[in-house]
Order: C-alpha cells, then sequence, then structure tokens
C-alpha cells in the first residue's frame, strides 16, 4: 500500500490517512487477535502511510502532528480494532523520546521506515552508572506493540552497585530510560489477558547489558530536551491521555453505531416491533449520544486551548491543566458508559465473537483499566478547581 508520502509535514492529511486504513484495518481485526499482534501486512500499510512517524518531529522527516490530529487518527484507528489503535497510540507516546536524545541517537532508532520503540513501566529494573553509560538489568511489563517494536525502552531507577537509590539535587529519585534494541532483550510471553488481544503488551528483560549515555534520557526532562517544538512541551503522560481518550472514543462509537444497524432489524423478546422504532431505545440512543457528543466536544476544545497555549510560548496554567485532564479522563468514562448500554441492548447478538459487540466489550474495558480513565483522576482537577494546589503533579 502506498499513500505517497511526502517529506513536507504540512501536505500529510493524516485523518484522511487513517480513513483510508481503517477498513483493511478492521478486516483484519480477528487476525490481529489471535496472532496476539498487528499482522505484518497491516503494519507494513501503516508504515507505508508513516502512521507511527506522524509525531515525530520535521527534522527527523516526522509529520510533525498537531495533538488534534493524534487523536483524531487514534479514533479512527481504534475504532476499526482497538488493539491497533492501542499499539499506534503507544507507539507516537514513544517517539516523544526523540525530542530528548541527540539527532543522531533520534536517527538510529526512528530513521528506518519500520522502527517501532515499545517501553512500559518498570518490575524490578536498576540503571547502575559506569564509564560512558549504564548497566542495565532489569524486568518491565505492558510493552504494547512490542511483538512489532525494533527497540524497547526500560524506566528504570539508577542506583550505585551496591543498590542505593541515587538522588538528583533536588532529593528526588534519579530515573533513566534506556533505550535498546529489541535483539538485546529478552522477551518474557505474558499477554493472555481479557482485552486489547492484539497488543502483545509482554515483560521483557536485560541483565548487565551496557546502555551509552546518549541512548538514555527521562521523561519531560528539560536538560535533555533538544527539540523546541511546541508537541515536545507535552508532558509525556498527558500526551497518553490525548491519545487514549480519543482511542475510547472511537470505541465507544462504533459499539454504538453498530447497535443502531442491528436494531433495524432486530425485534426484541416479547416486542411486536423492531427495536429501533422503540421509544425506550429511542431515548437511551439519544442520551448516549449527547455522552458522545458531550464528552467529545470538550475533549476537542481541551485540546485546542491548551495548544493554542503553547504554540503561544506559554506555560498551561493549573487550570487549563485541570480542564485538560478532566475532559481526557470524562471521554473515557463516557465512552464505555456508552459501549457497555450497546452491548446489553444488542441481547445475545453481542455474546457471538462473529458480531462487531463482544471484542470492542472488553477491549473497552481494558482500556478504562488504564490509569489515564481512572476517576482518581478527578481528584487532582477538583483541587484546583476548589482554589488548591493540586497534590503531586496529577495534572
Amino acid at each position: 500500500m502506498n499513500t505517497n508520502p511526502t517529506t513536507d509535514a504540512s501536505q500529510r492529511d493524516w485523518v484522511a490517512r487513517a480513513r483510508k486504513l481503517a477498513p483493511m484495518i478492521e478486516a483484519a481485526s480477528d487476525r490481529t487477535e489471535k496472532e496476539g499482534q498487528v499482522p505484518k501486512d497491516i503494519m507494513d500499510a501503516m508504515h507505508d502511510a508513516e502512521m507511527f512517524r506522524m509525531v515525530l518531529p520535521e527534522s527527523l522527516g516526522g509529520g510533525a502532528a498537531t495533538p488534534m490530529e493524534m487523536m483524531r487518527v487514534l479514533e479512527i484507528v481504534a475504532g476499526a480494532d482497538a488493539s491497533t489503535g492501542w499499539c499506534l497510540g503507544q507507539g507516537l507516546g514513544c517517539t516523544m523520546a526523540a525530542g530528548y536524545v541527540a539527532p543522531e541517537v533520534a536517527r538510529e532508532i526512528f530513521g528506518p521506515k519500520d522502527a517501532v520503540l515499545a517501553w512500559g513501566p518498570p518490575g524490578k529494573a536498576q540503571a547502575v552508572p559506569t564509564d560512558g553509560g549504564y548497566i542495565s538489568t532489569g524486568q518491565w511489563r505492558f510493552g504494547s506493540g512490542s511483538r512489532n517494536a525494533t527497540w524497547l525502552g526500560g524506566h528504570s531507577p539508577v542506583k550505585d552497585a551496591d543498590g542505593n537509590q541515587l538522588k538528583n539535587e533536588n532529593g528526588s529519585p534519579r530515573m533513566r530510560t534506556m533505550l535498546f534494541k529489541k535483539s538485546d532483550a529478552e522477551m518474557i510471553d505474558v499477554w493472555q489477558v481479557l482485552g486489547l488481544k492484539g497488543t502483545g503488551s509482554d515483560n521483557y528483560k536485560t541483565e548487565n547489558l551496557f546502555v551509552p549515555e546518549a541512548f538514555t534520557t527521562w521523561r519531560d526532562s528539560q536538560p535533555d530536551r533538544v527539540e523546541q517544538g511546541p508537541f515536545y512541551s507535552i508532558p509525556l503522560l498527558t500526551c497518553y491521555g490525548m491519545a487514549f481518550s480519543g482511542l475510547a472514543l472511537g470505541i465507544g462509537r462504533s459499539m454504538l453505531e453498530s447497535f443502531k444497524e442491528l436494531a433495524i432489524d432486530k425485534v426484541g423478546g416479547g416486542m411486536s416491533t423492531v427495536l429501533r422504532e422503540n421509544a425506550v431505545i429511542q431515548s437511551n440512543v439519544a442520551e448516549c449520544e449527547a455522552k458522545m457528543l458531550s464528552s467529545r466536544a470538550f475533549l476537542v476544545e481541551m485540546l485546542e486551548e491548551y495548544w493554542e497555549c503553547l504554540c503561544a510560548g506559554e506555560k498551561p496554567s493549573f487550570d487549563l491543566r485541570a480542564r485538560l485532564r478532566l475532559s481526557i479522563t470524562y471521554a473515557m468514562n463516557q465512552a464505555r458508559e456508552v459501549a457497555t448500554y450497546a452491548y446489553h441492548a444488542a441481547g445475545t447478538n453481542a455474546i457471538f465473537e462473529s458480531n462487531p459487540f463482544e471484542r470492542r466489550f472488553r477491549d473497552i474495558y481494558t482500556v478504562s483499566q488504564q490509569g489515564q480513565g481512572h476517576k482518581s483522576n478527578y481528584e487532582p482537577c477538583g483541587e484546583v478547581f476548589m482554589g488548591l494546589e493540586p497534590s503531586g503533579h496529577r495534572v
């Protein structure tokens, strides 16, 4: 597949590319789930369309896409298949590392056409400083997309040779992300799960692996930052929130549309008319539309306002950050509520793998288990709205 990539980022219509890929991604969704990873032909098509390069900086030949474009792309891709959307969203977040390592390092990692970096939180890991770099030993979890990855990252506490945690000047624990080729790690197949089965979010480990200093970074570390564009001002966890909220909305929308289609012909138990002519169903669907449309509109408004702030070179206020965080978590929870309604309203049709409900129902509940969807995110937002400074850095 060829979408005629161009070196001019302004000429790339990422949403149009996602829409062109969506039918192929949806047609492969059964294979994606059964294989536990995005199939090679789908990955090849996505690489032809440069989808994993869309938020890389232009200096590296990337697309320099905006948060709005990223969210809309993931909404479309996840509507076709949640696992493929999740792998793309995770991969795009990982490309943020390109803004925090030297250009020659970024080109080595992200230069190849099929480049994918995957990473996850540590189970037990440490990085011990040595001449020219670190000795990395550890195990990491939730390496989404790792089965298609070319490089891996290991978020690691930095410790001395005796295992003592080293500290930054401000007293906080010193952390670094080790970046290494996938071939330098041992993969551990653990991904037998409820939903997002096609993400292949395996564990992986290293043992006494030397990682040069240049191939390490830490998220949002301003001393490491080499790209000054506004996208690289976005905290990594906020970037993931932007991605996953769009992803959840895509799943919720696809579930609701599938139910509408089913309701054209399905007659409910004890009813004399098809579902779409039932007043209760009509009312419930209208309420679901309100949930989807209002939460999406809120998210879009906040993405636009936040991006305008960054493009103006301003630092987002606590109020703006809290409203963005609220819109992210709210959209994810509203999408789950709509998906749940569509699943139950579809009745027994929803339990069959041959119909478009069962996998998406499992997927949306797996998506909502991720930290971006936790209702605990409302707490720091509420602190800000009540005139308090948020505890920690949770907005």
